[in-house]
């Protein structure tokens, strides 16, 4: 990242990031081993639950359990513990920090259109840009390969990505700056790439119906997708997470993924209006964290009901709630979450964030990278010790695709997407024109973040039999389809 105050000429930058690239070469990134001294995988996941919700931890385990894809996804702590010592090329950008496939999505933007972007920042710190590109570039790898996609086909498809990201970047470096910060993936831009990408496929193969037919598959999925996204919203989440009693709107119970406020004694040791109190204290300090507009805005709702509602696959465990809230009446809803923020998994092999609240490292990091940022962003601290928080609004027309089913030629497509995505996410807060002249225009940078790729899908491979292996002998509680 420039620091405040540094502006370098356009030549100044380019021999930054040459001078970058005759001291760590992109070739640099080839042959990653495990270190000998390795933590253990599952003692690091471990770990990380002393800091959880005890009953909900067989819940993160199990739904890590269900394939090498979903553990990869719980696993940022272990693979930011790799990366720790590797080569960079000392190009600081804003980390996501969890790059992977399943955190990039879409959602509404503040003037209610759809835009693809990132969207999980629970880990985003600065740090070298390589760490993001690696941590897509291995998802990637180990989705493309529990596919079972021939070697060739998950290199192919792997190396396409880190390309995506390279010839991206070389884009920006180009660009002005303030066309740089507003350059986004709507969904237009989405729907015509879905489509250009179709035709270029069909073109290719010519008269292959099985390729046709797949193409078509993938676009009807892409309008099931949008349809589905656009419907979430605060409506939507009123008629499934509610129920009417006496005339007022309660949060319907669904343990343990969905618990409301009133039977939460037994999880916290707490009665209801004590946890109350606690949950309005946190809910003014967030409002205090949001700009004077957007205040305004939030006080014209009043809140009906919380609860305590399971997330994700490597945020189980960790403190989250959902609050529902009434603006003009009971038809005129407002949903918020609002999850734990402890310290990034990047905070050791990189230097501590500059935020001591860390719901507010994670509001920051995301507003840095995002293109356009939920309005009602906002942080605040627990009740305990060490305890923040994010919130957010919890459907906001969100939707992510699922790799798990994308096919092939799908899931390349995506990859490549999701790669300009990233870049342009670095690019806000990094310096494009040194990153382009480090990356250079050949291929060497993709080749070797590929080689790395596919040797951590391997020790992937091994993390996940050892973790599914602690689960079989009883070393660790599992709970599966929850």
């Amino acid at each position: 990242m420039l620091t405040r105050g540094e502006h370098l000429s356009v030549d100044e930058r380019v021999a930054r990031g040459q001078v970058a690239r005759d001291r760590v070469p992109p070739s640099a990134h080839t042959g990653w081993s495990p270190r000998a001294d390795r933590p253990d995988p599952v003692d690091l996941i471990e770990q990380q639950n002393r800091r959880r919700e005890a009953d909900l931890v067989p819940v993160r385990h199990g739904r890590m359990a269900a394939s090498p894809f979903t553990f990869y996804r719980g696993a940022a702590a272990i693979m930011a513990a790799d990366l720790e010592g590797t080569p960079t090329a000392g190009l600081t950008v804003q980390l996501c920090g969890d790059a992977h496939l399943s955190n990039f999505g879409g959602y509404a933007s503040p003037e209610r259109r759809l835009v693809f972007d990132l969207n999980d920042f629970d880990e985003t710190l600065p740090g070298p840009f390589e760490y993001d590109v690696k941590r897509l570039a291995a998802s990637l790898t180990v989705a493309a390969t529990h596919h079972g996609l021939p070697a060739s086909d998950v290199s192919d498809i792997t190396r396409a990505t880190v390309a995506s990201y390279r010839e991206a970047m070389a884009g920006f470096a180009r660009m002005r700056t303030l066309d740089v910060w507003y350059a986004h993936v709507s969904e237009d831009d989405l729907e015509q790439a879905t489509r250009q990408a179709a035709d270029d496929l069909v073109q290719q193969k010519g008269k292959d119906k099985v390729l046709r037919k797949e193409v078509k598959k993938a676009e009807k999925r892409f309008e099931k997708n949008l349809r589905k996204a656009r419907s979430r919203d605060s409506l939507q989440a009123l008629s499934k997470l509610t129920e009417l009693v006496d005339g007022t709107r309660r949060i319907v119970s669904a343990p343990p993924v969905v618990v409301p406020l009133r039977e939460l004694y037994t999880t916290y040791g707490l009665d209801p209006e004590e946890v109350e109190g606690v949950i309005l204290q946190a809910f003014s300090e967030y409002r205090r964290s949001l700009q004077p507009d957007r205040r305004a805005l939030l006080e014209k709702f009043e809140a009906v009901d919380w609860a305590r509602k399971v997330v994700g696959v490597g945020s189980v465990g960790t403190r989250a709630f959902i609050g529902l809230l009434e603006g003009r009446d009971a038809d005129d809803p407002l949903f918020l979450q609002i999850k734990e923020a402890g310290p990034s998994v990047l905070e050791g092999p990189l230097p501590r964030s500059r935020f001591r609240q860390a719901g507010e490292r994670v509001v920051q990091g995301q507003r840095l990278m995002q293109a356009s940022s939920d309005i009602l962003l906002g942080w605040s601290k627990g009740a305990e010790q060490g305890r923040y928080f994010y919130w957010r609004q919890l459907r906001d027309m969100k939707g992510s695709a699922v790799v798990e089913l994308m096919a092939p030629r799908t899931l390349a497509f995506y990859g490549g997407l999701c790669g300009w995505t990233l870049a342009r996410a670095h690019a806000r807060s990094g310096d494009p024109v040194a990153i382009t002249a480090y990356l250079g225009t050949d291929d060497a940078f993709d080749r070797s973040v590929t080689d790395f790729a596919l040797r951590y899908a391997e020790q992937n491979e091994r993390d996940f039999a050892a973790f599914t292996e602690a689960i079989r002998t009883g070393r660790i509680d599992a709970l599966s389809g929850v």
